[in-house]
């Protein structure tokens, strides 16, 4: 199977995106693998610091394994949006294929200085690991939001980017271009959607020379997506979207079956609910309504 950084370089190399979707529980990775499966696409499951807590670090890291060994699927584990070095280590020594290291509520220099650090940490346990740093403001949470902040003030800069990768050493790079995280109610009942800065994100590639990935992902436009994928966009990450279909599917499933108690029983609907987001944006994000067998990215 080839590694996340080839999955990555070939990508960028055809005009394509990695999805990435956070789980929190069996029922969100067995949509994802599903979706993976069926479209013969790479696929990138992410575990929060929250999540992981949730779920187990060794744990999450184990069912990703078992899920490459039995069927082969290119699927890669990511740490997402880590905070603390000890926290690092841990999924590095776990045998994560990825993590965001992201100090980026922190100033700028000093962001640079302990993420040049924790590059070196990192590398010293798991040397295949990617790193990725992260600059700018997207916001925090993923809760459904009234309205949504004004972060457009906060956007990287390319100069920010090219300084960044060069005096840390990470593999990709997240910058701010105007998504953020969560979703406002507008955008869960498909009235607004989020639009990106796709100059910036052009300006930025050029600068940084190194994979980027746009988290917040959820809500976005869909030509948004397409012409950010065609700017540089290598990884894209989509979490909130599946949290709602995860509610959505058990409020369905439970109001049909309101004196079902078996967990087994219940869950099929808030499987199929997460996979029909997750296979939407692996179509979106590969370019082409793909066929299930074919072989992409």
């Amino acid at each position: 199977m080839q590694t996340l950084r080839e999955v990555l370089k070939h990508a960028q190399q055809v005009g394509k995106a990695v999805g990435h979707f956070n789980i929190s529980d069996l029922t969100l990775l067995k949509a994802v693998v599903e979706a993976g499966r069926e479209l013969s696409v790479p696929v990138i499951v992410g575990a929060s610091e929250g999540e992981r807590s949730f779920m187990g670090v060794r744990q999450v890291a184990a069912l990703v394994q078992s899920i490459r060994d039995e069927f082969g699927l290119p699927i890669f584990l990511n740490a997402d949006h880590t905070h603390t070095l000890a926290s690092a280590e841990e999924v590095a020594r776990a045998g994560f294929d990825s993590i965001v290291f992201d100090l980026s509520a922190l100033p700028f220099e000093e962001n640079v200085r302990r993420t040049r650090e924790a590059v070196i940490a990192l590398k010293s346990i798991h040397p295949s690991m990617l790193v990725e740093g992260e600059i700018g403001d997207i916001g925090t949470g993923s809760e459904i939001k009234d309205a949504m902040p004004d972060l457009s003030k906060s956007l990287t800069t390319p100069e920010e980017a090219r300084q960044f990768v060069a005096e840390t050493g990470i593999d990709i790079l997240a910058p701010a271009v105007g998504s953020m995280h969560g979703m406002s109610r507008s955008m869960v009942q498909g009235a607004s959607k989020q639009h990106l800065n796709i100059e910036r994100i052009a300006a930025i590639k050029e600068s940084a020379k190194v994979p980027l990935t746009l988290h917040g992902g959820s809500g976005t436009d869909d030509d948004d997506f397409r012409r950010a994928i065609a700017a540089g966009i290598a990884i894209v990450h989509i979490n909130t979207e599946l949290r709602v279909a995860w509610r959505q599917g058990l409020q369905g499933s439970l109001a049909a079956h309101p004196d079902e108690v078996v967990p087994y029983k219940l869950l099929p609907p808030v499987v199929a609910s997460v996979k029909e987001v997750v296979e939407s944006r692996l179509k979106l994000f590969n370019g082409v309504a793909l066929q299930a067998g074919a072989a992409h990215v």
